[in-house]
Parts: structure tokens; C-alpha cells; sequence
């Protein structure tokens, strides 16, 4: 059976799943029919994602390709897929970095190839399914289930301190997702107390359905009701939301993790994490912290901005004084993802629209950066910075493309970032005049190291003679590159096929969290959770 709109999302989310079981199957010691398998079955992927760019409907903020089955009928959980303007670039985004990442490690993993390839299907499925989940339950699921893979990809294929750093990643994040967990079944049992009262649910907006009529863990059901809650339910349930979020994307103060899982992930593992996971954190804010608590998204504007801007000032300073190649890209996304979430919490459509494209730059421009750096690294084994210089001269096809991705990087006109970053300062500048000065701080500090980084290493004569002697990139090494490279011009010089796919949804958003918005009530009925439906109607 062929991809249709009825079941190609089916197609995107099984296809690397299918392919990491039939790995399982082939003997460990065929390393390149694994190597071939893995890349056909990641290429694939994306091939079979291809058809959304032509059946997407760009006229509506509703999900679409929505597949739906019954999984636990006795908790209302449901396999419930589908995907709207927000996840659907982000969907694109992950189906093409699996590509990419996934042949920048045929030569550098040696050991355990097929366990690697296995996981790093693995790992592709869970992230397509928290972009494409539209059951609360099935979400956290995928949620959850894709930390196994990434802790096995940093611990068993990463460098010197893996271990420390899979262990830290793996402890963060579970850490957040027991807060969301907890946050859920807040939301859940408010709920279970309206079902069993068989009262009308206004905040379902649909008039004469009953709760018990929609008793489940549907994304889209749940938006409305989360509107119901009580202002302090909203509160807390909010703050146990984002503070996994904040962990994911990640924000100072929880952003501790990341530069030890960049810096001792292997190459590939380092491109999904800024590429993909990342954005796991600020899709959560744009698909359940601002629709579904809207008063206390509100309430936590001035905190949650005034953590982004640490984020983008201390980064960017943190990376001035890094002496490890890889160190310093990492610090940069935590500089870079600062200004996604000043643009998310803006809650204009301006800053929303930037905050989302940002995303796609982000994955895009850094996710180069770490495969530049890991090409040096199979090269000569090392990321100090010192152990470099002059290498525009035995490698300058390395060094134009460098130049290319980190001028993207630090926003110059005519290439992606400049786009994201200054849609997002409109965004901000419309709310407040000092919260978008101090931002666009960032961007001076970003080409200060990025533009150092670049000097230091690829300008001036080769003084290290190892360095003399090194291999420019291969055919393989440019059709990771090449992609990427294009891409950032496309957006930097016509965005707006990616604006186009966007606004119905940001404008559906905006409205659900503007103070403007129309009020949702619910009272909570004072009707124990175990009460049957009649004795509690005749109550």
C-alpha cells in the first residue's frame, strides 16, 4: 500500500522503527549492508515525508493526515497522529537531518555498528512521534521513550566523559518529564471529576456534548479544557509543563546538561540533539503551555523573557571564552534557543512566527556547525581550538562552506538567520522597546565568536604540521553539507513558502492565548472520582 493522506503519516513514523527491527535481524559483523540498510531506511524516511510538502493544506490552523485507533478504551487513551502548520516544518526538519546525520557516521562509528544504527532508527521514530502526537498519553510515550536511544548513542559512542554526560542528560530530562507526568494527570482527573458528574463541558466548545462524551487524552480536546481550569490549577499545572520544557530546550538555569551532552556525543548525536531535541522544548510551549494555560502563560511572561535573555547574553559570553571547538557551538544554542523563547513568549504572531522559523534555522545552521567540527575531529582527533589555523589552504572547500553556515549562524542578511532573528526582534520590540535592545546584544557577541572562532582556525599560515596535510571534504562528506547550505540561503532569501505554511496556526494560537480571548468556565463539581454517574447526577 502506497502513502495516502489517510495513512502517510503511518508511513513516516513507522519507516525507521521497521528499519531498526529488521537490523536487529542481520548479523553485527556485515557492518556495510548494515551501513547501506540503515541510510536506505533513513532515506526513505524522508522520502515518504516528501508527500506533506504537496498535500498540506495551508489555508487552516486545523491538524491534518489525523490517523485515530482506540489503544486503552478504558482510559480514553487513544493512537491519535496528526499535524498542523507548527509540527509539520518540524516533522520536515527532523525526516531530513535523520538523513544527514545518519551518513556522517558511516566511517566515524567502527564499534557496534549495527546496535548504533538501531538506536539512531529508534531515536527517529520517538522524535516523529512527539511532533505528530495528538493524545497526551501517546506524547508522553514518545516523550519518554526516545531519552533510551539518545543515552545509549552519548554513553556508548560518545567521547572521554560519555558516561557522565549520558547519565546527566538521561537525569535532566526524566527529572522534567515526571513534573509533566504529574501535570497531565492533574489535568486528566480534573477532567475525570466533570466526566462523573455527566455535566456539560463548556470549555469543549461544542454545544450538547457531555465530558463523558469526550473522556480521553486528545490533544485537541484537552487545549479547550486546560482553558477551564481554575487560575491556581493553571498556576502550577503551567510551571510543571514548562520547567520540562525549560529542561528540553534547554533554559538557564537548566541548561547545565547540554554542553556536556554536545561536547561527548558523537557526531551525529550532537546534530539530532541541536537539530531535533531542542526543539521537543519550544514545540511544548507553542502546542500545550500557551494554548491550554493562556491566563498563566500571561502571568509568567516577565520571568520566563527575563531568562531568555540571560540565556542569549550568557551564552554568548560563555563562548568568548571556550577553547573547545565543540564546547562553543554548544554554548551557542543556548544563546541562539534564547531568542526562540523570547519570540514564543512575545504571544504576538510576530514573534511566534520568528520563534517557530528560528527553529528551523537552528536545527539547519548549528547542525552544520557540529558536522564541520566533526569532520576536523575524524581528521586529526582533536577540538582545541589552538591545534588549528590556516586551513582554508589545505581545505578550502571546508573553509567556504564554514564560512557560509557561520555567517547563517550569526544572522548576516540574505541568509537564514538574519530572517528568524530579526522577525523575532519586531515581535519583541512590539511588547517591549529594552527587552529587544537587550537581545539584539546577542547577536554583536555571536559574531564576535563566531567570526574569532572562524579567524583563528581557517585565516593565517599553517604553522601545525599536521595540519598540512589534510583531505578536503570527500563526495559524502559534501552531500551532508551541500543541503544544509542551500536551505539556509532558500529561507535568508524568500521565506515565505515557511510563513505561508505557519500563520493559520500561530494566528489560532495567538487567539487562544490573547487576554482578549473568550472566557472558558468549569466548575469542578465536589463529586469524588469514584462516584457512579447516576449517584452523582442526582446530587
Amino acid at each position: 500500500m502506497l502513502p495516502t493522506p489517510d495513512n502517510v503519516l503511518n508511513w513516516v513514523l513507522f519507516t525507521p522503527l521497521v528499519g531498526g527491527i529488521i537490523l536487529l535481524f542481520i548479523p553485527g559483523t556485515m557492518k556495510d549492508a548494515i551501513r547501506w540498510l540503515a541510510n536506505l531506511f533513513f532515506l526513505l524516511g524522508f522520502v515518504v515525508s516528501l508527500p506533506l510538502v504537496l498535500w498540506f493544506n495551508k489555508g487552516t490552523s486545523d491538524f491534518q493526515f489525523v490517523i485515530t485507533a482506540d489503544w486503552i478504551p478504558s482510559l480514553g487513551v487513544q493512537y491519535r497522529i496528526g499535524i498542523d502548520g507548527i509540527s509539520f516544518l518540524l516533522v520536515m526538519l527532523t525526516t531530513l537531518l535523520g538523513v544527514i546525520a545518519s551518513l556522517s557516521s558511516w566511517s566515524f562509528i567502527q564499534e557496534r555498528v549495527k546496535e548504533y544504527y538501531v538506536m539512531f532508527l529508534f531515536l527517529q521514530a520517538g522524535m516523529l512521534g512527539v511532533f505528530m502526537a495528538l493524545d497526551l498519553f501517546l506524547f508522553y510515550v514518545f516523550w519518554e521513550v526516545m531519552l533510551v536511544p539518545m543515552y545509549f548513542i552519548i554513553g556508548i559512542w560518545g567521547h572521554e566523559r560519555r558516561l557522565y554526560a549520558a547519565i546527566k542528560f538521561f537525569l535532566y530530562t526524566l527529572l522534567g518529564s515526571v513534573l509533566m507526568l504529574l501535570g497531565i494527570l492533574a489535568v486528566y482527573f480534573y477532567h475525570a471529576d466533570l466526566h462523573f458528574a455527566g455535566m456539560e463541558c463548556p470549555a469543549l466548545g461544542i454545544a450538547g456534548h457531555t465530558v463523558t462524551e469526550a473522556y480521553t487524552f486528545s490533544v485537541p480536546v484537552y487545549l479547550e479544557f486546560g482553558r477551564a481550569l481554575p487560575a491556581d490549577w493553571q498556576f502550577w499545572i503551567f510551571w510543571a509543563f514548562f520547567v520540562s520544557f525549560a529542561i528540553k530546550v534547554p533554559m538557564v538555569p537548566f541548561h547545565t546538561w547540554l554542553p556536556d551532552a554536545h561536547t561527548e556525543a558523537p557526531t551525529a548525536g550532537s546534530v539530532i540533539l541541536a537539530g531535533v531535541l531542542l526543539k521537543m522544548g519550544s514545540y511544548g510551549f507553542m502546542r500545550f503551555s500557551l494554548p491550554m494555560f493562556p491566563d498563566a502563560a500571561r502571568e509568567a511572561v516577565p520571568y520566563v523573557v527575563g531568562l531568555s535573555i540571560i540565556a542569549i547574553l550568557y551564552g554568548a559570553l560563555v563562548c568568548l571564552m571556550q577553547k573547545d571547538m565543540k564546547k562553543l557551538i554548544a554554548y551557542s544554542s543556548v544563546s541562539h534557543m534564547g531568542f526562540v523563547t523570547i519570540g514564543i513568549f512575545a504571544l504576538n504572531q510576530v514573534g511566534l512566527e520568528g520563534s517557530l522559523l528560528q527553529q528551523i534555522n537552528h536545527g539547519l545552521s548549528t547542525g552544520a556547525l557540529f558536522l564541520l567540527v566533526g569532520l576536523l575531529y575524524e581528521r586529526r582527533h582533536t577540538r582545541e581550538i589552538a591545534e588549528f589555523g590556516g586551513l582554508s589552504t589545505p581545505m578550502p572547500m571546508f573553509a567556504a562552506i564554514y564560512l557560509i553556515i557561520s555567517l547563517a549562524s550569526l544572522g548576516m542578511p540574505l541568509l537564514n538567520g538574519f530572517v528568524g532573528e530579526f522577525v523575532i526582534l519586531v515581535g519583541v520590540w512590539d511588547v517591549n522597546k529594552t527587552w529587544a535592545i537587550l537581545s539584539a546584544l546577542g547577536i554583536v557577541l555571536a559574531a564576535a565568536y563566531l567570526l574569532w572562532l572562524y579567524q583563528r582556525t581557517m585565516f593565517g599560515e599553517v604553522t601545525n604540521p599536521k595540519n598540512q596535510g589534510l583531505a578536503d571534504l570527500n563526495f559524502r562528506e559534501a552531500v551532508t553539507l551541500i543541503p544544509l547550505v542551500v536551505l539556509c540561503f532558500w529561507i535568508g532569501i524568500y521565506p515565505k513558502p515557511y510563513f505561508d505554511v505557519m500563520r493559520p496556526s500561530i494566528q489560532a494560537l495567538v487567539q487562544r492565548v490573547s487576554a482578549q480571548a473568550a472566557p472558558v468556565s468549569a466548575e469542578v463539581p465536589s463529586v469524588p472520582v469514584a462516584v457512579p454517574v447516576e449517584e452523582a447526577a442526582a446530587r
